[in-house]
């Protein structure tokens, strides 16, 4: 069996954990390896990577590879360069949205052979086949964990049997998005498919994502977004847009921040939603 150091500028919530995983340091007098893997999520995080490879080049073959990159990637390996549990079954996205670059590295919908996981990060799985996603549900029933879907589900694409199906597998989490105006008239339809099929409001099991703090954001339209995905039945979950380096506008950080932790969202701010009228649309 191949010994492959996979080595990370940062750790992330699905960073694997195993005994062949670096994260941001140079090579030990004990590492000796067939293979070394640097894999870099984000953009800003290239100029450490380069760093990082040259030292580790000196190790063993070296490849750097990940999403940063720009380069597709190839067929899901589990526990590789993530945490085992979760899982990826398809690539790619068939939307053009200006803030991702999942299109313009993966290219159009494609779908993978399906490995076990419960949590399930494919970049747009609903753009996938009737059956692809069918036998995805039926891999999740098999799980002995509660299946969650953080890589996202996009309301555009959700049909009466999606909501059924997935009721049936009592997940932990399901993240939608709102990241434009635009999504918002999707994710009521959304709410309304979940909520039919029997999802409760009360479970905080619908979440989603919430773009805030790009170029001509306010802090009075986020918060207007956050109190309008909680009017629907979702707890929101901020996401600060940062530019190709990592910046931010640092005025931003605290309220993301706020905007991040349902227990005090739904404490502080769920009496203060925008009220929703009985065809479950904002008044």
């Amino acid at each position: 069996m191949e010994r492959i150091i996979r080595v990370f500028p940062r750790r992330t919530r699905a960073t694997p954990t195993d005994d062949l995983v670096r994260i941001n340091t140079y090579p030990g007098i004990f590492d000796e390896a067939d293979k070394v893997f640097i894999s870099v999520t984000f953009t800003w995080d290239l100029p450490l990577a380069e760093r990082l490879a040259q030292s580790w080049k000196y190790v063993a073959p070296l490849s750097i590879g990940g999403p940063a990159t720009g380069e597709p990637s190839g067929n899901f390996t589990p526990g590789l360069f993530l945490k085992p549990g979760y899982t990826i079954t398809s690539r790619g996205c068939p939307n053009d949205c200006w803030f991702c670059e999942v299109p313009k590295r993966e290219g159009n919908i494609r779908e993978l052979p399906i490995q076990p996981g419960y949590n399930i990060l494919d970049d747009n799985l609903l753009a996938c086949s009737e059956p692809h996603i069918r036998s995805v549900f039926n891999m999740l029933l098999q799980q002995p964990q509660q299946s969650q879907f953080t890589g996202g589900i996009e309301a555009r694409r959700l049909l009466p049997w999606h909501a059924q199906e997935l009721l049936k597998l009592h997940p932990k989490q399901i993240f939608f998005a709102y990241d434009t105006p635009d999504d918002l008239v999707p994710l009521i339809y959304a709410s309304n498919l979940m909520l039919s099929a029997g999802f409760k409001q009360s479970n905080h099991t619908l979440r989603c994502f919430i773009l805030c703090g790009y170029p001509n954001d306010t802090i009075t339209l986020a918060k207007q977004r956050m109190k309008q995905t909680l009017s629907l039945g979702f707890t929101p979950m901020a996401m600060l847009w940062k530019d190709n380096t990592g910046n931010y506008n640092p005025t931003w950080r605290q309220f993301q921040r706020l905007w991040t932790r349902p227990a005090i969202i739904h404490g502080t701010y769920l009496a203060n939603t925008i009220p929703i009228n009985e065809n479950n649309t904002i008044c």
